[in-house]
């Protein structure tokens, strides 16, 4: 489905903050995979979703989704196949927009809009419905902007908004982690229901190990650049969440950050 080969990558190349994360980096991904990363800030996880969806280059390697090499796509052509879910709420909406123009934005993604109108009344009771299943109550706040939701309501319609197009692929970077417990429970139970039915190959990267490991069918621990734990559906169910921890502590206390 999804394939990095020889990825090398290099910040600030040439200055005294050079920085080389990435070194004939390889990964791959199924199709209806549900990938959960976890890892140390700086490990790369990050960088490796941006560089899947086109929103920084790689200096060299290949990208292939389904044996084609998208590397020379932008982003925005990417974003055609590939939904994407940010860990800033506001990131994946426009807050001055109502909900409304919000979803007829992301209903219309990858199509020319020309000179006709923005929103098609006709798709509103559409609409309607497909918030109606958030219970969030947000079908009957349309009109209302987005930048007047709570964070859990603009995530979740965030979350809604990425999938609304046909795509092949989710791609969640942290989505939960600027949310209070409660709601990012609440995201992460819609979330795997999206996974679910829509079939989409997914890889969300998360500070919490607890989702990590209740959620997807793949694990991977990612540090300085290199996957260094990649378990799979049987072995991330026998996984002791101990043994997990103990590693990840290990590289913590070498690089000074946290999960």
């Amino acid at each position: 489905m999804i394939k990095l080969s020889n990825i090398n990558k290099i910040y600030n190349s040439g200055t005294i903050n050079e920085t080389c994360l990435f070194t004939d980096f390889n990964f791959e991904v199924k199709k209806d995979e549900f990938i959960s990363i976890i890892g140390s800030n700086g490990s790369g996880k990050t960088s490796m979703l941006n560089i899947i969806c086109g929103s920084i280059p790689i200096d060299s390697g290949d990208i292939t989704i389904n044996g084609n090499s998208i590397v020379k796509l932008k982003d925005f052509q990417r974003s055609r196949t590939i939904g994407r879910v940010y860990q800033n709420p506001a990131m994946g909406t426009c807050s001055s927009m109502t909900i409304l123009e919000n979803m007829s934005l992301a209903d219309n993604k990858g199509k020319l809009f020309g000179l006709t109108r923005g929103t098609d009344k006709k798709r509103i009771k559409h609409y309607k419905e497909l918030l109606s299943q958030l219970n969030l109550g947000l079908e009957d706040k349309l009109g209302v902007k987005v930048g007047l939701l709570s964070g859990g309501q603009r995530q979740a319609l965030a979350l809604l908004m990425s999938v609304m197009t046909p795509v092949d692929i989710l791609i969640l970077d942290e989505h939960t982690a600027a949310l209070d417990p409660k709601t990012a429970e609440i995201i992460m139970e819609l979330t795997d229901k999206v996974v679910r039915e829509k079939q989409l190959t997914t890889i969300m990267v998360t500070h919490n190990l607890r989702y990590a490991l209740e959620y997807g069918n793949r694990l991977v621990m990612m540090h300085e650049g290199n996957v260094i734990m990649d378990l799979n559906e049987e072995e991330k169910k026998n996984a002791d969440v101990d043994d997990i921890l103990k590693i990840f502590n290990r590289i913590s206390l070498e690089k000074g950050n946290s999960l």
